[in-house]
């Protein structure tokens, strides 16, 4: 995998968790150093000048050094997060962790910080509601998605689970393809041209 060597004030934008306009504001009174595209207004950020404003600002460098999206998968069906797991690894484009409880799951999102979270909803110990919530109530989680999982939930029970944060649901069993190109959506990431 190429590490990306320039980024679009979007691409900039989600690697240091801020608003698209406050890259291009910092690129237009010159406190984020980048260059136009010859003959368009298109902004381009070179990776170590994006590196140098990161630094600066104190905005956490990782999402810059990996390149990666971070994936925490939680589920109590040890063989569905591997088989989860392993789509996403296949992507190659992904850091991605696990937990089996909600418990794990809780002290994941605040360490390892995911961009996205796969939530089962009947945990063994407190159910993917709370832990929705959990996330949810911590500001500094707030650009993380939530896609939660399960087949035990009916359609109307679907409304309170994202109320309680869930950014999607998917109903068990499903494809877990599916579930890569859900996630990918809700990253704004391309699809993976797949040699079909």
């Amino acid at each position: 995998m190429t590490t990306k060597t320039v980024f679009t004030t979007g691409e900039a934008a989600k690697i240091c968790k801020v608003s698209q306009q406050t890259i291009i504001r910092c690129f237009d009174n010159g406190s984020l150093k980048g260059f136009r595209v010859p003959g368009s207004r298109f902004r381009r950020i070179p990776r170590d000048q994006l590196y140098a404003f990161m630094k600066e600002n104190g905005i956490p460098t990782d999402a810059l050094e990996s390149g990666k999206r971070k994936v925490l998968i939680v589920d109590d069906d040890e063989e569905l997060v591997e088989l989860m797991v392993d789509v996403f690894a296949r992507d190659g484009r992904f850091d991605i962790k696990s937990a089996n409880n909600g418990f794990d799951a809780g002290m994941q999102v605040r360490e390892f910080r995911p961009d996205l979270v796969i939530l089962d909803i009947m945990l063994p110990d407190i159910n993917g509601r709370e832990v929705c919530q959990r996330v949810r109530s911590d500001n500094t989680l707030e650009s993380v998605k939530i896609i939660c999982i399960s087949g035990m939930i009916e359609q109307d029970k679907v409304a309170d689970i994202r109320a309680a944060g869930a950014d999607d649901f998917m109903h068990k069993p499903f494809g877990v393809d599916k579930l890569l190109e859900r996630g990918c959506e809700m990253l704004d990431m391309d699809k993976l041209a797949t040699g079909t």
